[in-house]
């Protein structure tokens, strides 16, 4: 993809419960220059994706996502600005069990 009026180019890395959503890729491009139109986008392309990190128009309970290595809720949720250059990643939050 490229850039767009919806925003930069940004690089989203996809953990493997999620790949059947983007043809097993684990890195994929969306636009946009918040999360939200990010994750828009990466619905827009990969169907069904978006309602697995939406949930009544929030992020999930149980799914992390990172910008640059910054965990979003504590940059303004779905508001988090993006930019060229800058990488999501999305990871499913881990159950702990009996120890």
């Amino acid at each position: 993809m490229t850039e767009s009026s919806a925003g930069a180019a940004i690089e989203v890395r996809v953990p493997t419960i999620l790949r059947p959503y983007t043809k097993n890729e684990k890195v994929v491009t969306a636009t946009g220059s918040t999360l939200a139109e990010v994750i828009a986008s990466l619905d827009a392309s990969y169907a069904g994706l978006g309602e697995r990190l939406l949930e009544k128009g929030e992020l999930r309970r149980f799914i992390n996502i990172y910008i640059n290595d910054e965990d979003v809720r504590f940059m303004g949720s779905l508001g988090a600005t993006v930019k060229a250059g800058d990488s999501v990643t999305i990871l499913p939050a881990v159950a702990g069990g009996r120890m």
